[in-house]
């Protein structure tokens, strides 16, 4: 019995209500972060409680068993934090809990896998809001933020994260469950005076801080950004007669105890804000011009490099901030400053941008009020990170050297020094982050498969380290330690024995997240080096490998598919299971792991077993892949599974299932069933036929409901008798199998519509496209059915008519996954586009309705809901667009048998509130179906709500 099975036996006798998990995909999964290591854990527990903490280390004493715990939360980590060749505890999936409230004392309880957007979200209907910002927002935990002692956008006026902490209910690390609030230096005595462990801990903390208080003033510096990791520095402040060991555990990394519970300070939102968009010729000018910016007081200010301004022009962000940013300018813009101003009124605002235009900052500035608009340019900030791995070629901005801090004033000065630096190893870098309080994030860029760049790791980080030091700054500034705890002494001087005793106390065997920070007697700290890396096990992937999966291979971990907002529209199956299999990165992760095993010529008996164990668990997770495409565009490194999905399954598929079969004959058969609807839906009433279906591994499937009237088929001869003018009032409408089949009220209602408007309407009728094909990896044939499409599109788009969907997901094929064969997109634009250009005809007045977008649209076509809006208010109708997620069907997704629950759970999560009553819209096939699937209710297309308003 393996030491990970005797842990789940001891736990499942001591009644442990979370899960566990040691199979070699959640293992693989849980093996990185978004640092450059990767750590092949024991076993993955997942505790549902807070008493499941305290069973969970219990059971670990109990059982004998000689494995470490290294909490997790968000998994967004930069240097390998939360890796550990133990047992992974994950606070994200169950422990996400925020309870007690008290707006009195603007206080909160949360559980610590509380996501921080999840807990402002919850605190801004009462007017309040946790301020440390961190760019992560969307999936770093509250727990997660403790450890590192987070702080991020306007630290300089919210301090950190540890200046928010009124109580922390831990479990030690002998199991006993404690409560660390603050106390008065003679309570903390009373206890050191006891027996166990928690005696034993103030015992040495009070020595420590008693004793050593001169050397610890004179050790830690005088920053915003201060020593994290063990912080003496404010456990006991005298002059306040206030002890409190929140200020120890803040920042210790999960090295010291576990968190079960933390009370929060929480403060009232400011009501406005205005950010300064200032853009420079030079980042060393932006850089100290941030000193004189300082002057006008703002909340924040926040640097950006050309390098990520360059990669951010590739992203769909730039479409909704490129206006923001200035326009047009004479000067090659090298770095742009966001200094940004809140208040609780105008007044406040206009006073602190006055202050700024007296300053006269050395760049051409821009002033945005709009609070979406103000959203979108952090967004743009905040998706630094991934978007330095998105450079092109094979090297990434790695983050091993990216949150040093040295004071303010000396910021510029050490800049130069650290490019320098770089410049010396011929390196490429981007730079960006808090200029305001001296932390800069800085990512070198490398290729790290190459072993002469992975041997840079280690002198860049020993000069950046002495660099650091001798500008009186640290080497984390916010991000923590991790792998990089062997500089502590360098930091800590004559006070790091004192971190040792420590770690002792609070740790004597030394189970809690090894290697970090400090270890005791007959333990050590992990090398920088000493660690492997991600990039060793994918030297060892096969070059065709390789190409073919190279976005799993740049995934580089920042964990934005780990987004906690159910309207986010990236990956609906991680939202509705939260398991990190079930993601992007997930997927990611095992296909890496697969193509390196499977790139083995001659594999041993172990090998091939593993690499089967492997293929079965990545089988398993991209079948929970509904294809959205969401990560093809909203992940910053485009992490693209449905691509590598169809690769996988082409490679993998041995012995395909019979539904398979079924499913690459199915456009043949649905256009039998189009021919003679009431046969096909006669027989599909029948018990057998269900039956049949349901064994093949289908459900409810939606009855035939072909248009009753269509345009002219569109011909290049018909065409070509067109003078010019007519073609360019002429469109072409592109039919898709689904919607031809089974909605064909759509097609007839854009004609109609269309022709009112004073278009030629023509129409390309369904054609087998092959969308089914290409998902369950049949590339061979969706190539040929590919070529046939683009030559046909092409044959009537190069006369000069317009081509336009009746279906995204099936009209971005065009420019998707029908490049992937033959190069070279065809513009089939969405029915909105064409629209905006008409005159409006026969305007009525209507109700109000909300708008609803197919989850690949609002993926791909981001602005689609808003010029339907416009179109619709252009016709005398009032809609909203409304923000959702996916619906759970995409397709035949969920049609599936086995993806039932899946299905109506990611239906849940946004659409079931959305679709309450008739006042919708849906723009996806998919979405009209599932939602009359799940409500009884069938959403109108936006065309045939226009075409009922012309026809009266």
């Amino acid at each position: 019995m393996t030491d990970a099975a005797r842990l789940f036996a001891a736990l499942s006798t001591a009644g442990f209500a979370g899960e566990w998990d040691d199979g070699i995909g959640a293992r693989r999964v849980a093996s990185t972060d978004n640092s450059i290591y990767q750590v092949l854990p024991a076993a993955i527990v997942y505790p549902r409680t807070g008493g499941d903490v305290t069973t969970l280390v219990r059971a670990l004493r109990t059982s004998g068993v000689a494995l470490s715990l290294t909490a997790r939360g968000g998994n967004t980590g930069t240097n390998g934090q939360s890796l550990n060749d133990g047992v992974i505890v994950d606070f994200g999936r169950h422990l996400r809990g925020i309870r007690d409230f008290d707006p009195v004392a603007g206080t909160v309880v949360v559980e610590p896998g509380v996501v921080l957007d999840q807990l402002n979200a919850f605190l801004g209907a009462h007017g309040r809001f946790f301020p440390p910002m961190v760019s992560t927002a969307s999936r770093a935990t509250i727990g997660g933020m403790v450890a590192t002692d987070a702080s991020g956008k306007g630290s300089r006026r919210w301090g950190k994260t540890s200046d928010y902490l009124v109580a922390i209910d831990l479990t030690l690390s002998d199991g006993t469950p404690w409560r660390a609030e603050p106390m008065t230096l003679a309570q903390a005595q009373a206890i050191a005076r006891g027996t166990g462990i928690v005696a034993d801990i103030h015992r040495e903390v009070l020595r420590i801080v008693t004793t050593r208080a001169d050397d610890i003033a004179a050790t830690f510096p005088d920053m915003n950004r201060g020593l994290t990791g063990y912080n003496l520095q404010k456990t006991y402040d005298a002059a306040t007669d206030r002890f409190f060991l929140g200020y120890l555990l803040a920042g210790s990394e999960g090295t010291l105890a576990l968190t079960r519970s933390i009370t929060l300070r929480v403060e009232p939102k400011p009501a406005k804000r205005a950010l300064s968009v200032i853009r420079y010729d030079a980042f060393d000018t932006a850089m100290r011009d941030v000193q004189r910016l300082i002057a006008a007081d703002p909340v924040a200010i926040e640097i950006i490099d050309d390098k990520v301004l360059g990669v951010a022009r590739s992203d769909i962000i730039w479409t909704s901030v490129e206006a923001l940013l200035g326009g047009a300018t004479d000067i090659a813009v090298a770095a742009m400053n966001f200094v940004e101003f809140i208040g609780d009124d105008e007044a406040t605002i206009e006073d602190g941008l006055a202050r700024l235009t007296a300053i006269a900052p050395a760049g051409d500035c821009q002033v945005v009020r709009d609070a979406g608009q103000i959203g979108q340019l952090w967004t743009l900030r905040e998706k630094s990170v991934g978007l330095l791995a998105r450079l092109g070629g094979n090297r990434q901005g790695l983050p091993f050297v990216e949150d040093t801090a040295v004071p303010p004033d000396r910021l510029a000065d050490y800049v130069a020094e650290f490019r320098a630096l770089l410049d010396g190893h011929g390196l490429q870098y981007g730079m960006f982050g808090h200029a305001d309080v001296g932390c800069l994030h800085v990512r070198p860029f490398l290729d790290l498969r190459d072993r002469e760049q992975a041997a840079l790791i280690r002198p860049i980080s020993d000069a950046v380290a002495a660099l650091t030091k001798r500008y009186g700054g640290l080497m984390w500034g916010e991000h923590g330690r991790g792998y990089r705890g062997e500089y502590s002494p360098l930091f800590f001087g004559s006070l790091y024995p004192e971190l040792v005793a420590l770690k002792a106390v609070f740790d004597p065997d030394n189970r809690l997240n090894p290697g970090k920070l400090a270890a005791p007697a007959g333990h050590r700290v992990d090398r920088i080096d000493g660690v492997s890396l991600r990039a060793d096990a994918d030297r060892r992937i096969a070059d065709g490998h390789a190409q073919d999966f190279d976005r799993a291979v740049a995934c580089n971990g920042n964990g934005a598919c780990f987004a906690w907002d159910a309207l986010d529209v990236m990956c609906p199956s991680y939202k509705a299971t939260r398991d990190r299999a079930q993601s992007p990165k997930g997927r990611a992760a095992l296909l890496r792991d697969w193509a390196r095993l499977d790139s083995i010529a001659d594999p041993t008996p172990a090998e091939a077993a593993e690499r089967d164990a492997i293929e079965r668990d990545t089988a398993r997770s991209l079948a929970t892949c509904l294809s959205c495409k969401a990560c093809t565009t909203l992940c910053p490194v485009k992490v693209d599974i449905p691509t590598m999905k169809s690769r996988f399954a082409e490679r993998t598929a041995r012995r395909r299932p019979f539904r398979h079969h079924v499913v690459a004959r199915m456009e043949a058969m649905l256009a039998i069933g189009r021919r003679m609807p009431a046969l096909a839906n006669a027989v599909l009433r029948t018990g057998m036929a269900r039956t049949v279906l349901a064994r093949i591994g289908y459900v409810d499937l939606p009855g035939f409901a072909p248009a009753a009237t269509r345009p002219p088929v569109a011909t290049p001869r018909a065409i070509g008798r067109l003078s010019p003018q007519q073609r360019a009032k002429t469109v072409v409408l592109v039919e898709d199998s689904f919607t031809a089949s089974f909605d064909g009220n759509v097609l007839s209602a854009a004609a109609r519509v269309l022709t009112v408007c004073g278009f030629t309407v023509l129409r390309l009728p369904a054609r087998t496209n092959g969308k089914a094909l290409h998902l369950i990896g049949m590339r061979d044939r969706f190539a040929r059915i590919a070529r046939a499409r683009m030559a046909e599109a092409r044959a009537l788009t190069d006369p000069g008519v317009r081509l336009v969907g009746l279906d995204t997901a099936t009209a971005l094929m065009f420019a998707q996954e029908f490049t992937e064969v033959t190069g070279g997109a065809v513009d089939v634009a969405g029915l909105e586009t064409v629209l905006a250009d008409a005159d409006p005809v026969g305007t009525r007045g209507g109700g109000l309705y909300r708008l609803l977008g197919h989850c690949t649209e609002q993926a791909l076509r981001p602005q689609a809901l808003v010029q339907w809006a416009t179109v619709l208010a252009r016709f005398g109708i009032e809609a909203v667009p409304t923000k959702t997620g996916c619906c759970g069907m995409a397709g035949l997704f969920g049609h599936e048998v086995a993806n039932q629950t899946l299905s109506q759970d990611i239906f849940a999560l946004s659409w079931q509130a959305a679709t309450q009553d008739d006042a919708m819209l849906a723009t996806g096939f998919s979405c009209r179906c599932q939602t009359k699937r799940m409500t009884g209710r069938r959403p109108m297309h936006p065309i045939e709500l226009i075409d009922r308003q012309l026809r009266g």
